[in-house]
Parts: structure tokens; C-alpha cells; sequence
């Protein structure tokens, strides 16, 4: 199969300094087995923790990985789903979909004033204020897009999944010539 060349090997995924301490745990065999359970889950979980996690997204869904005993290259793998590339579309449809269910459609920053650059605790607290303004919408919407993509696309790999596996054995019912 083609796309396992893109998921990472168990030893890259114990080599990993930040998974290391993972090593123990990465024994069990249900965490490297292809299983329609285990990769959907898998999936679930990279995509949740993708969306909703901005930094130390792999630790995150490798750790629930080997707690949920799911598939950990699968996890870890699709935890991509944020890159360089999807960051910012990602990141401004969150913060809109956040904006729209909090009822601030605009959202601009409030001007604050930023206070003399000597008067630190005045300027930490400005900053802190326009992060929150900011903040919450995006957390919001990071929060439900997160769950909502995590569990669409455990769904929606276990169904296909599903329907592939039925279609291998209609095949195979008909080549061999017997009946459904």
C-alpha cells in the first residue's frame, strides 16, 4: 500500500526525542497493527490533537495512542493535517467560526494604548488584554472544529473502511462463483 511509506516507522517513532519516553509502552502489537478500529481511532486522535494542540502535537496523540491502544503511526501521522501550508486557512476559518458563534462578527482589537515601554506590568497587561480579545473566539473555534474533525473522520475511515472490506468480498464471492 502506498501511503505507509508516508507513516513513520516504529523506530522512528521511538527514536524521536520527544517520544522516548513512549518507549516502554510501544510493545503492544494492537499499536502497530493496521486494524479498521485502530487506524480510525488513530486518525481521530492525530486530527483532534492537530487542530486543537499548536505545539507538541505528535507527544499528545502518540501518548492517547498507546492509552486508547490505538494505531500510534496513524496518529502521529496525521497529526500533519496543520503544516505550513493549512496553518493559516485552518487558524482563520477557527477564529471565524468563533467570531460568529460568540456574536462578534467583527472582532477587531480594541485600541488599548500601549503604555511607555519603561511601564512593563502596564504593557504585559495591554498585550493580555488583546490576546484574550483575539483568543477566545479562536480557542472556541479551534475547540469545535477539533472535535467535530476528529470524530467525522474516525466515522468516516471505519465506514469506508467498511465498505471497501464488503466490496473485497463481493469480489472475491464472484470470481469464485458462489453465491451472496
Amino acid at each position: 500500500m502506498a501511503w505507509r511509506r508516508f507513516i513513520p516507522s516504529r523506530e522512528q517513532i521511538e527514536g524521536n526525542r520527544w517520544l522516548r519516553w513512549l518507549a516502554p509502552h510501544l510493545a503492544h502489537p494492537r499499536l502497530w497493527h493496521f486494524s479498521r478500529r485502530g487506524v480510525a481511532i488513530g486518525v481521530g486522535l492525530g486530527v483532534f490533537f492537530g487542530l486543537l494542540v499548536p505545539i507538541a502535537q505528535i507527544p499528545f496523540a502518540a501518548g492517547t495512542a498507546v492509552l486508547l491502544r490505538a494505531n500510534v503511526p496513524a496518529a502521529v501521522g496525521s497529526t500533519l493535517v496543520t503544516n505550513p501550508l493549512t496553518f493559516a486557512p485552518i487558524y482563520l476559518f477557527a477564529h471565524r467560526l468563533g467570531a460568529t458563534l460568540l456574536g462578534a462578527h467583527e472582532t477587531a482589537v480594541p485600541d488599548l494604548g500601549w503604555p511607555a515601554a519603561n511601564d512593563r506590568q502596564s504593557w504585559w497587561q495591554a498585550l493580555w488584554q488583546r490576546l484574550v480579545v483575539l483568543g477566545q473566539p479562536l480557542l472556541l473555534g479551534l475547540a469545535i472544529l477539533a472535535v467535530a474533525a476528529g470524530l467525522a473522520t474516525y466515522g468516516l475511515i471505519m465506514l469506508f473502511w467498511r465498505l471497501k472490506t464488503t466490496w473485497h468480498w463481493k469480489r472475491r464471492r464472484r470470481k469464485t462463483g458462489r453465491p451472496n
